[in-house]
């Protein structure tokens, strides 16, 4: 395998957007970073699957579609470009210290890279969505597990299974796009923001609660009938649909990250108040980490990335000023 001996001081293994935010900030205390992912284009999974789904707990923005927020982001990351290398399409395999080169070694499919910290940012790894496990479902070209283009709902009768943010987000959002939305969910609670599930049960939108699919009906590769039945009483409902979306979340795997001595807890890498795992020179944030009194937003992972960052600062330079860096100074 072909090796790079280019040290850095820094490498972000993860470009969704706390590691983009990382590196820009790290940047900007002057750093030498490389952010490297699996993907092909920056912003994780914002990008890849919701590019279209509207944020609503990012500061100062009431709103704020996903692609949007990325493009923010690389606009930010450009403002740096001198000071940040970025690396994409190259999965990260295994990383260990070095002890010849006093290096982290981080071996891609591709290549070897050098650095003197690492920051983990990969969110939760590889994932697969949870479907609604009924036969044939595979087979069905209108079921969908993620929404990257509101258009194809449009004037379309949608039935959206789920019952956490995502559902109740994309059945607000749908609304005025399709002709009918229903939301399906299994519990009489749903388990999003209170402002968004009131907002869907004062709106047009049909909410089933609490019910599960039990069968699909369809010809022709489409599904045109799902049946669900209520948990409580056993009744049964016939649906007509023209698309599903299966909001169930994702399974997800941290693959070789599971690997690399890291201390893990709750499938995730388990970080002290500086954000640093339990190896020297290697850090977490963003979902890819776990703490007490851990919070799952972006905001949060922004604020995670701020003090990996000002640690690892700490960590190379332990002679220097260690007062967190502030923009208002740059």
């Amino acid at each position: 395998m072909e090796k790079i001996i280019n040290k850095f001081d820094l490498t972000i293994i993860g470009a969704g957007p706390v590691g983009m935010y990382a590196a820009y900030y790290a940047a900007l205390r002057d750093l030498r970073v490389k952010i490297i992912d699996s993907l092909t284009h920056l912003g994780g999974q914002l990008q890849a699957l919701y590019p279209e789904k509207y944020i609503y707990d990012i500061p100062g923005f009431p709103q704020i579609k996903a692609e949007d927020l990325i493009k923010y982001l690389t606009t930010q990351l450009e403002n740096v470009k001198d000071s940040v290398e970025i690396v994409l399409g190259e999965r990260v395999e295994y990383l260990r210290r070095n002890e010849e080169l006093n290096l982290l070694e981080i071996c891609t499919d591709k290549l070897c890279h050098y650095s003197k910290t690492v920051l983990i940012t990969a969110g939760k790894g590889a994932f697969q969505p949870r479907t609604l496990g009924l036969e044939n479902e595979e087979s069905f070209s209108n079921i969908h597990y993620f929404v990257n283009n509101m258009d194809k709902f449009k004037d379309k009768r949608v039935v959206i299974f789920g019952g956490g943010d995502s559902a109740v987000d994309w059945a607000n959002m749908l609304k005025t796009v399709a002709q009918e939305v229903t939301v399906v969910h299994r519990r009489h609670e749903f388990r999003a923001h209170e402002k968004s599930v009131q907002e869907m049960l004062n709106s047009s939108v049909n909410v089933l609660t609490p019910y599960v699919a039990t069968a699909l009906e369809g010809r022709d590769g489409k599904v045109k009938k799902v049946y669900v039945n209520n948990v409580e009483t056993n009744a049964t409902l016939t649906l007509l649909v023209d698309e599903i979306i299966v909001l169930y979340g994702f399974l997800s795997s941290l693959g070789p990250i599971e690997s690399w001595d890291l201390t893990l807890e709750d499938r995730a890498l388990l970080v002290d108040s500086k954000q640093a795992t339990n190896i020297s020179g290697i850090y977490a944030a963003g979902d890819a980490c776990i703490y007490p009194g851990k919070v799952k937003m972006i905001t949060c992972g922004f604020g995670e990335a701020t003090i990996a960052i000002n640690s690892i600062y700490q960590y190379l330079y332990p002679y220097k000023k260690t007062l967190p860096f502030t923009s208002t100074k740059h």
